[in-house]
């Protein structure tokens, strides 16, 4: 049995590998899906003792929550299941627009709820910030739907600093969920130091940066997806990027490990970074997720990743 982490000052334990669920339904991130595969993922997860799962109301969109209520209905165990979700989007015709006002937060949990089949979200996250909403009237909607029992532990995704500390005014906050790997490290000069301080724990999004950490990579390979407007694609960047990616898989060899394992492991050595939550698209990237947490990183070798990475 893995042992279960704390998610900062939350009553949330999960095992330190999540499963972010954006290829479950996420029919408008991805082409192709097949939603029984996706729905195999979440249970390939759970059986296997992956209970933290991440998902969003803009994954599909709508469609990954429905996707994963229906999992947890087939199963009938409830409690298995850390559920965090996200709201923020909204359809004003053809338009996307944020909305973070507390009226709209509210509808959007309870929306959330029907589509994932329970009475209570593990973790619901304000997904991305409004221009109008003081941030820390937001988090206040969230304060009493927690005290109602509807949601457990509040977060706030893609928030500046700023943002975070206004949104934390009353220490409401839980969970921040963030850009942060080894090629992008912006979140070491304010942001984790603010959340270890403040006992909120800090999520990383884009942990393999688009794959590029896995080292599956050679400097041939062009792409005309979502990976096209990355920072770290860029021509001259992705070069450089894989120099370092190399510099990794030296370390890795010697420990008979993947790159990527490698990654994820040291990020979990980082203050307030209790958990992961590394996406899959088949069955056997969930189960390989989880090899991470065999790998031991001595303080040198953690020193040694940093460095190449500074």
């Amino acid at each position: 049995m893995t042992k279960k982490t704390q998610l900062g000052k939350t009553d949330l334990y999960v095992n330190p590998i999540g499963f972010g669920a954006n290829a479950v339904g996420g029919h408008n991130l991805y082409n192709n899906l097949d939603e029984e595969v996706g729905k195999d993922l979440v249970h390939t997860a759970l059986d296997n003792g992956i209970n933290f799962l991440d998902t969003a109301f803009i994954y599909g969109p709508k469609r990954s929550e429905e996707l994963i209520g229906e999992v947890l209905k087939e199963r009938g165990n409830r409690f298995e299941a850390v559920i965090a979700t996200k709201g923020a989007h909204k359809f004003v015709g053809n338009d996307e627009v944020f909305d973070n006002s507390p009226a709209f937060l509210k509808e959007a949990v309870e929306s959330s709820l029907k589509r994932l089949q329970t009475d209570y979200i593990d973790l619901f996250y304000i997904h991305f910030p409004d221009n109008d909403t003081p941030k820390d009237e937001a988090v206040g909607a969230l304060k009493e739907l927690k005290d109602e029992g509807k949601i457990k532990a509040i977060g706030v995704s893609n928030f500046s600093i700023e943002q975070l500390k206004e949104a934390n005014k009353d220490g409401y906050v839980d969970v921040f969920q963030g850009e942060y790997n080894l090629l992008q490290r912006d979140a070491e000069k304010e942001l984790l130091p603010y959340t270890k301080e403040h006992n909120i724990s800090f999520i990383p999004f884009f942990p393999l940066a688009s794959g590029l950490l896995a080292g599956k990579y050679n400097k041939n390979m062009v792409f005309n997806d979502l990976r096209a407007d990355l920072p770290y694609f860029q021509e001259g960047v992705f070069e450089k990027n894989l120099e370092k990616v190399e510099e990794l898989r030296k370390i890795a060899d010697t420990k008979h490990v993947e790159i990527a394992h490698l990654a994820l492991a040291w990020y979990l050595t980082r203050d307030s970074i209790e958990a992961i939550i590394p996406g899959a698209k088949k069955t056997e990237q969930v189960l390989d997720n989880l090899k991470t947490l065999d790998v031991q990183l001595t303080e040198e070798e953690i020193k040694e990743i940093d460095r190449i990475f500074r």
